[in-house]
């Protein structure tokens, strides 16, 4: 199975890169052509998986499952020997709730032989944005975004390239589907109960959004775009989606009485049984909201993790600003996180073909463990590690996926005391071999600059294999730093304890 770590460059590297949104309704796939840092849309391929209609109890069940592989063979075919990080493959709400979402997961990186990435939801509303603003430009003003999907619906207000405001609702047109409409049947009784229940929700968000306020608003995706094509292809309306344009479809519902008989011009066959939950959601939006009108983008997630893949190797990771922003919130003393850095990065440029772990983003991890390890510091300093662990694995971090602020937050909780300390998050064997070696990389920088004297900057070379670790210091190094030597014993013996051999002389 595929390390769920990816190499990362500073030069993009791809001619061709992919994105594929296992979304809760659909399963999409866009490929494009990489032409002098522009994007080409060469294919996009598309699945009504429905995998939110296969959770029972909070688990998917074996026939969504199996939809959901039997749609990605498919896409594998398309991708089949493109390298790694040249594909992005994320998982939203589904995978989100599913509480056996890594049996899934495991079997879908068989066939893809690529890394599946559950995002959160904001991470989800931020890559929407991307999509939008990256393919419909309104100058200066401000928008209002949104994308409903088959769990969840995503609020953002952004202005140019920029997110402002980010949010994550749990409703979407299958869950809605499942809730209000289940047998299929539409009357005005239980299409209202679905609009209050959506209206209920958006009470959360509602205040902060009105007071921040937009100029246009924008909707992308499934729902959104078949109301959109309806109201265009009957002409109802030359301003895009109005609220008097949901009256019309909703009129048209209830005289069809069933998804079966809905007979509407612009609405595909396949999205039938979930549309009326769709439209009563996009209209508590519209009432909540007091939208007059909405355009439509035919930029959303996707398209936003193809631009998303391509700042991962430029100077516009978004990932990058996360940290620093992080080392600034929390006042972390930046020159000794500098320090370790150096340290830990030089340490595991000795190591990495000993270890096997040149083929992972460990250089990335393992950096902005360093950065980031005393992230805690402010709160509680005898129990920093955990804190800042929890600070990692709780906060909002724009450009993270799940695993990667999983992986992350565990590095931190492991950097002191116990060697064994674990979260509770289920890695692969491979990645948490990997995450054992670069936990044992950072505990030994961060004991090599215990002292925090800056400038101080150890000299020595490192021999690994398997489980042990040799390093060698300049003649008398360690005889003039007793402190050190103390610590290097005791980390040994820590170590030891845990089936690794840490030597050093």
């Amino acid at each position: 199975m595929q390390s769920l770590f990816l190499q990362q460059s500073h030069d993009f590297p791809f001619e061709k890169i992919a994105a594929i949104d296992l979304g809760s309704n659909s399963f999409h796939m866009v490929v494009a052509q990489v032409t002098h840092g522009q994007l080409r849309i060469t294919g996009e391929f598309g699945e009504k998986v429905q995998l939110a209609a296969g959770l029972v109890n909070g688990h998917l069940d074996d026939a969504s499952q199996q939809r959901g592989l039997d749609c990605l063979a498919q896409f594998a075919q398309v991708i089949e020997g493109m390298p790694a990080g040249s594909v992005r493959v994320v998982g939203t709400n589904a995978l989100r709730v599913a509480k056996n979402r890594y049996d899934f997961i495991g079997k879908a990186m068989d066939i893809m032989s690529h890394p599946v990435e559950i995002i959160a939801g904001r991470e989800e509303a931020r890559l929407i944005y991307v999509g939008v603003s990256k393919t419909m430009d309104h100058g200066d003003l401000k928008r209002l975004v949104i994308d409903i999907g088959g769990g969840s619906t995503e609020f953002i207000i952004g202005r140019q390239l920029e997110p402002i405001l980010t949010e994550s609702l749990h409703m979407g047109c299958v869950s809605f589907t499942q809730r209000f409409f289940a047998d299929g049947a539409i009357n005005k009784s239980n299409f209202q109960k679905a609009v209050t229940a959506a209206r209920l929700e958006l009470l959360s968000i509602q205040d902060d959004y009105l007071d921040e306020t937009w100029d246009v608003a924008i909707g992308s995706s499934g729902t959104i775009k078949a109301a959109f094509n309806i109201v265009k292809e009957n002409n109802w309306s030359k301003k895009g989606i109005t609220l008097k344009t949901l009256k019309q479809i909703q009129k048209v519902l209830f005289t069809a009485g069933h998804a079966d008989n809905i007979e509407l011009t612009g609405l595909k066959p396949e999205r039938k049984n979930t549309f009326a939950a769709g439209v009563a959601i996009l209209t508590a939006v519209f009432e909540c909201f007091d939208i007059k009108q909405m355009d439509f983008s035919n930029g959303a997630l996707r398209e936003g993790v193809l631009y998303d893949i391509m700042g991962r190797y430029a100077e516009s990771d978004i990932r990058e600003r996360t940290v620093n922003y992080m080392l600034n919130q929390y006042h972390i003393d930046t020159e000794q996180a500098k320090l370790v850095t150096h340290t830990a990065l030089s340490a595991l440029a000795q190591v990495k073909e000993d270890w096997d772990l040149s083929s992972i983003s460990s250089e990335d991890l393992l950096r902005w463990a360093g950065l980031l390890h005393e992230v805690g510091a402010g709160i509680s300093h005898s129990r920093y590690h955990k804190h800042g662990a929890y600070i990692i694995r709780e906060s909002d971090m724009p450009g993270f996926s799940q695993q990667e602020q999983q992986a992350l937050a565990n590095l931190i909780l492991r950097h002191r005391r116990k060697f064994t300390q674990s979260l509770d998050y289920r890695f692969t064997k491979s990645d948490q071999q990997d995450l054992d070696r670069l936990s044992i990389l950072l505990r030994l920088s961060i004991l090599l600059h215990h002292d925090r004297k800056e400038g101080d900057m150890p000299i020595f070379t490192l021999k690994a294999a398997d489980k042990s670790l040799h390093a060698e210091f300049l003649p008398g190094w360690l005889d003039s730093r007793p402190l050190t030597l103390a610590n290097l014993q005791r980390e040994a013996d820590s170590l030891g304890s845990e089936g690794y051999s840490l030597t050093f002389s």
